[in-house]
């Protein structure tokens, strides 16, 4: 099977607020600041800074959750995953309903391999009333189940996150990429078409396509999307395995 899986387990929406503990308005003010101003740091790659501004907000203020929820995604990033554990168990006891908290501790519970405690997180946080993003932290859990091995389980969350949201991309790669491991190549060209309607072009789901439209023996269709890879993506690892295909006579390695 092939595991290569898109860059979905990402940080989500650390901006958003969390509830907290009462505490010194002014205390907080700048713990908020300090936390946005270290956020930002960190979503440049300027990490030691980063880290300096949210330790800053931590002794601003040790109570606020959002401080912790976000240098425990740093801590992740340097690898010092104690810290990281730490701090993310500390940012659900002070805002245990926080939805993108809960998704992301799911990402690195995940990502450290534990897999029931990470989709118990993930579901926790789709299931918040307030969450705008629930379909995102049902795919997360799919794709955890789905690099697990656990291929029932995640058809059967990636199909939950496209209710919640039809045009949903990951679970739409996903279960375009379980159809068609199963054979099921109607099926596979469907959610391949559904995704590049919400994706446009991409290496790995043109790829795919051609997967699904050789095994239906679609000619046009195959030269339709190997013409969009060689000529939109022609560096992708992709581009060279339809190469490597062609030089091979159509016989797949």
């Amino acid at each position: 099977m092939n595991r290569r899986l898109p860059g979905l387990l990402l940080v989500a929406a650390l901006l958003a607020g969390c509830a907290a503990q009462p505490v010194d308005e002014r205390a907080r003010q700048a713990a908020e600041i300090n936390t946005d101003l270290g956020i930002r740091y960190m979503q440049h790659g300027m990490k030691a800074v980063a880290l300096e501004k949210l330790q800053k907000a931590l002794r601003e203020d040790p109570g606020y959750a959002r401080a912790h929820g976000a240098i425990a995604v740093l801590y992740e990033q340097l690898g010092e995953m104690d810290e990281a554990d730490r701090h993310f168990r500390q940012a659900i006891r002070l805002a245990p309903k926080d939805p993108s908290t809960l998704n992301n501790y799911g990402g690195f519970l995940c990502r450290r391999g534990k897999v029931d405690a990470a989709i118990a997180q993930f579901r926790k946080a789709a299931a918040h009333p307030l969450y705008d993003r629930p379909a995102l932290a049902l795919a997360n859990a799919g794709v955890c189940a789905y690099r697990a091995g656990r291929l029932r389980q995640s058809e059967r969350l990636f199909r939950a996150a496209l209710e919640k949201d039809p045009r949903q991309p990951a679970a739409l790669f996903h279960m375009a990429r379980l159809m068609l491991d199963r054979q099921d190549y109607l099926r596979a060209r469907a959610y391949v078409q559904r995704l590049l309607e919400v994706t446009g072009p991409r290496p790995d789901v043109l790829w795919m396509g051609i997967q699904v439209e050789r095994a239906l023996g679609d000619r046009d269709a195959v030269a339709s999307y190997a013409l969009l890879l060689r000529h939109r993506f022609p560096n992708s690892p992709e581009a060279r395995r339809l190469k490597a295909l062609d030089a091979d006579g159509g016989q797949e390695r």
